[in-house]
């Protein structure tokens, strides 16, 4: 077997720390990580913003750069996965159980609920739900993941480091990276995967178990989520067990299948002509307002800023805290392409899905809010969309659709990121041994079971975004050792020739 790390133990200590806080007394254990999560809000919105927005300027940047040409491994290295594969993998792994959780729910509570700035109900709003909702799930956080995992996927491939944080910051730091700090740095990306995939798979047994009740009549409760939890695991430990050529390759297909097919009934049953035309519409609006979108922190406006810290703010620190998973996952699957092709994909490809799907699923559940014929806004957020459905043709078959969907991302979710735990606990090997994927995924469900009988998700929560402050500082400097290297290998390249 493989040797495992001290990150491994390191973490696992801080898990049943924090775990056993939140048993014995969540409720000052919300508090307290509630208050550190908002000052975090109100004093590094700014941050947060100029942060993401400058990592989708490093990405075009990259894009149309002679940097471009570098590919990811050997100069005869090719993909691994095709396309459609590798764009699948991306899709379940960065969005998941979120888009069927937040599809219909976060466009409709733009609108009807609590607007950024317009009067709730109207047009205005209408149009601002969708351009917001294209904000959060949009190039912004791809710009995120891709970075992180091109950092990843360079060092890891092209230069030979292994697959941890911690060694993309070695044209830094130098051997430092090689003892305690780049232990700590390792811990932190692991704390923060461990934890964020708990969080996901409470709310994935939560929506599977409010549309169970829907359909089937099951009971709500502790009991019947700790049931749909033990049963995913076992399907995620063998499907993790199997490996990533096989398991996870073709959850992500299945997903990519299941969600267009979702699609597909939506855009018929649906308002299908308001659909494209709101999708149309919001793109102008999410283009041409983008720059405004990307750095507004309302500072004059209290209201607007209490807005931006509920809902911006708290994404962009919720994807940073994701980034470490979804990085390294990205990263590994996308051996043999080139930066330029790498990029493109990651940015375009899950955004516009992201984007067809908001617009298909927001749309026809505003459309239901105004026409009266349900009062959505007003639903718990797991069963907007079964209630959207009810309101639909098949919408027996619609919602068992929607369960199994929701299934397999939250299976997949949990795979990959068994297999990325596994990863950065053996010294970053890409091939971590099945013992120590099985332990990692029944930790994780571990977590998520215990937190949801104490009513502990929210706190988790609150816990991984404080944790993005400090990964976010990491980012810069991997993004600065990228460009020393990149630079370094161009020189070096430009030398050869001239010989």
């Amino acid at each position: 077997m493989r040797k495992i790390s001290n990150v491994f133990y390191i973490t696992i200590g801080l898990i049943v720390l924090a775990v056993g806080y939140g048993v014995i007394d969540p409720e000052r254990f919300e508090a307290g990580t509630g208050i550190v999560k908002n000052f975090v809000s109100t004093a590094f919105g700014w941050y947060y913003m100029l942060l993401m927005t400058l990592l989708v300027g490093v990405s075009i940047y990259l894009i149309f750069s002679p940097y471009g040409k570098i590919r990811l491994g050997k100069d005869t290295d090719r993909p691994q996965f095709s396309t459609i594969t590798w764009i699948a993998m991306l899709f379940s792994a960065g969005m998941g159980i979120g888009l069927v959780f937040y599809g219909a729910a976060e466009p409709l509570s733009h609108f009807a609920v609590n607007p950024a700035t317009a009067e709730p109900g109207t047009n205005a709003a209408f149009r601002e739900s969708m351009r917001q909702t294209f904000l959060h799930y949009g190039i912004h956080i791809w710009a995120l993941y891709g970075i992180v995992a091109l950092c990843l996927a360079y060092f890891q491939f092209r230069k030979g480091e292994p697959g941890l944080i911690s060694a993309t910051l070695k044209p830094i730091f130098g051997n430092k990276m090689k003892g305690p700090w780049g232990t700590m740095i390792d811990v932190l990306a692991v704390f923060a995967t461990s934890f964020g995939v708990a969080t996901s798979l409470g709310f994935g047994a939560v929506q599977i178990n409010a549309g169970l009740n829907y359909l089937f009549g099951f009971e709500i409760g502790i009991r019947s989520q700790f049931i749909i939890i033990s049963i995913v695991t076992v399907l995620f430990i063998m499907s993790a067990w199997s490996g990533l050529s096989k398991g996870i390759r073709y959850l992500s297909n299945t997903n990519l299948v299941l969600a267009l097919a979702l699609l597909g009934f939506m855009l018929i049953l649906g308002p299908t002509l308001l659909i494209m035309n709101i999708f149309t519409d919001s793109m102008g609006g999410y283009i041409s307002h983008f720059i405004d979108l990307s750095l507004s922190t309302a500072p004059l406006n209290a209201g607007n800023r209490e807005w931006l810290d509920a809902w911006t703010i708290f994404y962009w620190a919720w994807w940073i805290s994701w980034a470490p998973f979804v990085s390294m996952f990205i990263a590994r699957v996308s051996k043999g392409r080139t930066i330029r092709e790498f990029l493109v994909g990651v940015l375009l490809a899950p955004s516009i899905l992201s984007f067809i799907w908001f617009s298909a699923f927001g749309t026809t559940a505003i459309e239901i809010q105004k026409s009266g014929a349900a009062d959505l806004a007003s639903v718990n957020t797991e069963l907007v969309i079964f209630e959207m459905f009810s309101h639909l043709p098949w919408a027996t078959l619609t919602s068992a659709f929607a369960i199994l969907l929701i299934t397999s991302f939250f299976i997949t979710s949990a795979d990959s990121a068994t297999f990325v735990l596994g990863m950065q606990s053996t010294y970053g090997s890409l091939t971590p041994p099945n013992s120590v994927k099985m332990i990692w995924g029944l930790i994780q469900s571990g977590i998520a079971i215990i937190l949801l009988s104490v009513g502990g998700l929210s706190a988790l929560q609150n816990t991984i975004i404080i944790a993005a402050l400090p990964f976010s500082f990491i980012i810069l400097f991997m993004v600065t050792a990228l460009f020393k290297e990149l630079q370094k290998e161009t020189k070096s390249s430009r030398h050869s020739r001239n010989k």
